[in-house]
Order: C-alpha cells, then sequence, then structure tokens
C-alpha cells in the first residue's frame, strides 16, 4: 500500500487551484506567482466533472492535459481529485431520483453540491466509469503524485433517505443481523410494540411526531457512515494501480460528527484533514490544535496532511472574521508541530462568482499588493526552511478516549440533560491539559493504550464490554485512567448495561450510582475541594473506591463528588460533575502520580510541542513568553534560541544534543 507521496520534498505547500474559473493569462499568471510564494503542490479538478464530462459518455481532457503539464513544467506537484461531490446536471436531470432525500422527506434541489445519493446505482455507475478513465489517463502523469477522491464526505450531505438508501439499508442490516429476531432483539423492538416480521417492514428512521427508536437511529447512522465508505473504496480501488496514495479529505475531524473516522482511516494511505477556525471563538487556536492532534492520531502518528485552512475570513460562518496579524502563520505552524507534513489551503485564488467569493485565499481579491499575500510568501518560505522536519514524530504520554458511535448515540433525543454533548467534556479537559502543555492523542476505546501515563474517557456513555474490559487491563497493568460522568451507561445497541451506572465501568471504578440529578440551566455546586461545578450531579456509592473529594452544595451535598479506586498496579478516577473551574487543579496531581512529564512554569497561553528533535513554541499572547533551560537554534532565523518567543510569534528550536 502507497504511503506519504515522496514528492514534492520537504513540508509541502499549496492549495486547492480551480484555473477553470479563469482565463488562459490569469492560469500564466498563477503559475508565476505560485513560485514566488514557494507553492509546491496544488489540488486539482476537485468540482471538475461537468468539465471532464459534459455529456454521459463524452469525454474532454484536453484541457486538463494543459494545465497538468504547466504545472509539471514549473516543478509543482498535483493531487489529482475525482470530481464525484458535484455530479452535472445533466446526471441529476437523467437520474432524478439519485437525489439525495430528508430525513423530513425533503428531495434536496440543484445548485449546491453533494447532490446524490452514494448509494443509488447510476451514481455509482457514473463514478466508476468516470474514475476508470481518469486512473487510465493520468496515472502515470509526471505532475500528479497522489489522488484525491471526492470531498468532504458527510459534509453537507450525511444520511440520505431515498428509495435506493432505504434498500441498501436492509441489505446491510441483513449482513449485520443475519435473522430479525436478531434485530429485534438488539433494537429492543418488544418497546411501544415495534417488532418487525419480515425485513420489507423496515424503513429509515425517519422523521416521526415524537422519538424514533434510538437503537435504529444508531445503525442509521452507521450504515450511512458504510455507504460513504464504500463509494471510497470504488474510488480507491480503481485508482490504486497507479500505485501513487489516494486519500480523501476530512471535513474537519472535531467536528465531522457523521463520520466515524476510525473507521475511515486504515482505508487511506494518507490522512487528509480539514480545519477552519471559528472566528469568534476566543480558544480556537486550541480547538485547532485538537483537531489537528486527532488528525495525527487517526493517522497512527504518521506525518498527514492539513488539506484545508484558511488565510483568513471564512464565508459560511456567521461572521467572516479577518485573522489577526501572525495568526495565520501560527495556525500553519501549529498543524506542522502537530505532525502535518503538508499545509493547504482553500484556496489559491478568490473567486469571482459562486458561493463562495468572499472566503479567503492565498491570492485574495486584493491581489499581491496585500498584507495577505505578503504573509503568503513568507509562510512558503518558513516551510522551507522547515524540511527537515518532515517525517518526524511526535510523542505523547496522555491520551484521551474519542469514539463516534458514543457522540451519534449521546446526542439522540430524551437524554437526561439537553447539557449533555459529546465535545462539551472533551473540549474542557482538552482544554486544561493544553494549557498545562500537555500534548495528548486521542484513541478509540479498544485501542492499545497500554503506552500511555494516563488516558481519559470524559464521553463514553455509549461503551462496549469488551472496551471496558480493555480499560480495566490498562489500569490493573499500571495505568491512570480518569473517567467523566454519564460514561460507560449502555452498550452498542443503545441498551442500558444490567444493573446499576454505570453499569460497564462499575467495578473498574468501584462506585454505582443510584441517581442522576441534573442541574437547572446556570445552576452552580461547589466541591470540598473549593471548585464550582455545573450541568451535572449523582447520588455516587462507594463500592471499593475512596471518596478524594465531596459535594457541599446541591443535590448530592455530603456525597462523593471525585473518587478513585485503585485496582491492580494502576488507579481509576471518577468525576461524577463538570468543574466550570479548576479542571487542570483538578488533574495536577493525578498527572503528578503518573509521573506524566511536562514543562513548568511556563505561560498557559504558550503552545509548546515537540516533534522530533525540533521543539515548536507558540505563543498566543500579546506579551513576550520566557522559555527558561531550552538550548538549541532557531530554524527560522537560524540563530541560537535566545530563550524568549516575542508576542504573537511562533519559534521553531532545533534542540542542542544531549551531553
Amino acid at each position: 500500500m502507497p504511503g506519504y507521496p515522496a514528492l514534492p520534498e520537504g513540508i509541502a505547500y499549496g492549495g486547492d487551484y480551480y484555473p477553470e474559473q479563469w482565463p488562459r493569462e490569469v492560469q500564466e499568471e498563477d503559475v508565476r506567482l505560485m513560485r514566488e510564494a514557494g507553492v509546491t503542490l496544488v489540488s486539482l479538478g476537485i468540482f471538475a466533472w461537468v468539465l471532464l464530462e459534459p455529456a454521459e459518455g463524452r469525454y474532454e481532457f484536453g484541457w486538463l492535459d494543459e494545465i497538468l503539464d504547466r504545472l509539471h513544467a514549473a516543478g509543482i506537484a498535483v493531487n489529482l481529485g475525482t470530481p464525484t461531490a458535484t455530479p452535472p446536471p445533466w446526471f441529476s436531470r437523467k437520474y432524478p431520483d439519485s437525489l439525495p432525500v430528508t430525513r423530513e422527506g425533503v428531495t434536496i434541489g440543484l445548485g449546491s453540491r453533494e447532490s446524490a445519493c452514494s448509494s443509488h446505482p447510476a451514481f455509482l455507475a457514473a463514478t466508476s466509469a468516470l474514475v476508470t478513465r481518469l486512473a487510465e489517463r493520468y496515472g502515470e502523469h509526471p505532475a500528479v503524485v497522489m489522488w484525491h477522491v471526492h470531498n468532504e464526505y458527510g459534509a453537507p450531505l450525511g444520511e440520505c433517505y431515498c428509495p435506493a438508501s432505504v434498500n441498501a439499508w436492509r441489505d446491510w442490516l441483513r449482513h449485520a443481523y443475519e435473522s430479525l429476531d436478531a434485530l429485534n432483539d438488539a433494537w429492543g423492538t418488544t418497546f411501544w410494540g415495534q417488532r418487525y416480521g419480515d425485513w420489507a417492514e423496515i424503513d429509515a428512521p425517519r422523521w416521526s411526531h415524537t422519538v424514533v427508536n434510538p437503537a435504529q437511529r444508531l445503525d442509521y447512522a452507521r450504515f450511512t457512515n458504510d455507504a460513504h465508505l464504500s463509494h471510497y473504496r470504488l474510488q480507491r480501488d480503481l485508482l490504486r494501480g497507479s500505485g501513487k496514495p489516494v486519500t480523501t479529505n476530512f471535513a474537519g475531524t472535531v467536528n465531522c460528527k457523521s463520520m466515524d473516522l476510525w473507521r475511515w482511516a486504515p482505508e487511506l494511505d494518507v490522512i487528509a484533514n480539514d480545519h477552519y477556525l471559528a472566528g469568534e471563538r476566543a480558544d480556537n487556536h486550541i480547538h485547532l490544535a485538537m483537531s489537528a492532534d486527532l488528525s495525527r492520531s487517526l493517522a497512527g502518528g504518521a506525518p498527514w496532511m492539513i488539506m484545508e485552512h484558511s488565510t483568513g475570513a471564512v464565508s459560511w460562518q456567521p461572521r467572516g472574521i479577518a485573522k489577526r496579524p501572525g495568526e495565520m502563520r501560527r495556525n500553519s505552524l501549529a498543524h506542522v508541530a502537530r505532525g502535518a507534513d503538508a499545509v493547504m489551503f482553500f484556496q489559491w485564488r478568490a473567486s469571482r462568482y459562486g458561493a463562495e467569493k468572499f472566503h479567503s485565499a492565498m491570492v485574495p481579491h486584493a491581489g499581491t499588493d496585500s498584507q495577505i499575500w505578503r504573509d503568503v510568501v513568507a509562510l512558503g518560505s518558513d516551510l522551507a526552511a522547515l524540511a527537515e522536519v518532515r517525517g518526524s514524530r511526535v510523542a505523547a504520554e496522555v491520551a484521551i478516549v474519542w469514539d463516534w458511535e458514543s457522540y451519534w448515540a449521546l446526542e439522540l433525543e430524551w437524554r437526561p440533560s439537553g447539557d449533555l454533548t459529546f465535545l462539551e467534556r472533551i473540549s474542557a479537559f482538552y482544554e486544561a491539559l493544553w494549557r498545562a502543555h500537555i500534548t495528548t492523542d486521542f484513541v478509540h476505546p479498544s485501542a492499545d493504550i497500554s503506552g500511555y501515563r494516563v488516558v481519559v474517557a470524559p464521553s463514553s456513555y455509549l461503551l462496549t464490554e469488551a472496551s471496558a474490559k480493555n480499560l480495566q487491563r490498562y489500569v490493573e497493568s499500571g495505568g491512570t485512567l480518569v473517567v467523566s460522568y454519564f460514561s460507560g451507561i449502555v452498550n452498542e445497541h443503545d441498551t442500558v448495561h444490567p444493573g446499576a451506572h454505570p453499569g460497564a465501568l462499575r467495578d473498574l471504578l468501584g462506585l454505582s450510582v443510584e441517581e442522576f440529578h441534573p442541574l437547572r440551566e446556570h445552576e452552580r455546586v461547589t466541591l470540598s475541594g473549593g471548585a464550582t461545578a455545573r450541568v451535572w450531579s449523582e447520588r455516587v456509592r462507594l463500592t471499593g473506591a475512596r471518596s478524594d473529594q465531596r459535594f457541599t452544595t446541591g443535590p448530592d451535598a455530603g456525597h462523593p463528588a471525585v473518587t478513585v479506586n485503585e485496582l491492580g498496579a494502576g488507579a481509576a478516577w471518577y468525576l461524577a460533575t463538570a468543574p466550570a473551574d479548576g479542571l487542570r487543579d483538578l488533574l495536577t496531581p493525578i498527572l503528578d502520580r503518573a509521573a506524566v512529564t511536562r514543562p513548568r512554569g511556563l505561560p498557559d497561553t504558550l503552545e509548546h510541542v515537540l516533534r522530533g528533535r525540533h521543539l515548536f513554541l507558540i505563543n498566543h499572547a500579546d506579551t513576550p513568553a520566557a522559555v527558561p533551560g531550552v538550548t538549541g537554534t532557531d530554524v527560522l532565523t537560524r540563530t541560537p534560541f535566545d530563550g524568549e518567543v516575542p508576542p504573537g510569534a511562533v519559534t521553531v528550536v532545533r534542540l542542542a544534543p544531549l551531553p
């Protein structure tokens, strides 16, 4: 299986390129400007199906031949796209039943993208025909160094409820369960009299006047993921004959709820992620770091690509907030710090028309006499200087459990509190670790976690018995586990584990939960350690664990709020609430006890990441940051590191060899 592309060398730099939007003179200027900026890789052809196949079975490749040859002559490599995210109007006209249908029964219209169901036979046939010809024509073209399949699977099209999807769904269920008795047992269909006597009776879980069976909803999310993944595999297998790596761009690892990316990752030769800064979030750089760490984790620690991010404002957010001076550089190099060997943007040149004409670009509407262009050129120089970083890895001693199936299940209807969301607790723990200068991996609950000193499970509402046993073995072997409330509650079918909560984790944590006590909006409780907490409280009964902190106010005053259970050679901690402040202070002694290494005394606005022998220091504050005790060379300035990172700056230190 091909790995990361050998070319271009160093850290790849570039973005999505749409020459079809521009006349020849602009295309020729593009190549000149790309060379000036240090661009080495562009993504091409992603939305060009109607240009490549203007009528069914009639292909026109001449325009693409010319552009590929021009880019190759300039030394610019190409990540060639398969444009299946935008079927041509002629296709939708001929196959109107290929248009996706929403859960509410609305057939989507034309004029956007993702306008075909991944399960529709005609769409699969058209995909196969086009991709076969692309592979035959360009598989050996010297400019093409990798393939880019489709675009952002699952965004905006996630679930489809058209007849083709329903037929494929029933086939998926037959394969998954083999018998209706097994399906009825798994879904608990005796509740509300839903028991099925024939496969044809099973419909997709469409919108209803009240809650639809959550086990059915959960399986439909799995089916949807598999339908998109099958469409990707179809294309990948057709392209593999070229010997060049194949990827697709994830629609933001952290925000892409509809796809189970743990299932996708082994199918890609290179992990590629899109990340767009949430302009109005004060902590958006921490959210970026979390997305990058999740991307690296999906890659198993191997180099990955930031396939899309923005030079400035994003057009589809409520407000197009421009990036502050130096922010684009900090964003880009933060991805590199956390394992990316490519920095790519959407897009190369700002479009004059269409839905994203107000989206920022490497060449903005203002042209080259602009700060964005000067920053783009400067970033190209930075990335060239960082060529030696390519291929090196990031090591982490702490991991956070992340499971998309738990994400899906937790956010279905009728949970004990509307404040229970998957990302809320994960983000809280991640931020506390980030501010403590701890680099974090993400892991599936069934993964081998033996190499981590601490594992945190903040949102493990859905947890299989096998995964629970995996966590228990980790603790018994000497690991430290930190679990947050409402975890271990249901199995893979959203069925409550037998006995008291938290069923799957009850023995591991050494406690049981008698009753949940969700808090009212804005309600706060206090803990004996001095912190205040929000969202959640519960009546914990100890069955082997000891109390580390208790609730001092609220419905569970006097009862345990933070517990620890010594088990084998390790320890399992439990937090029965959501600290509104003090989470980092609460974690500090746990991390110390587990001997987690990290720098001390640094400002919590300084990003500190070690990649191989290169220390990335990114100052997100408006004041200088002192970093004592670090000796080496600043790779970007080629000068000895003087122990200080200027305001808003990035320093990359090649550490001096140990004596």
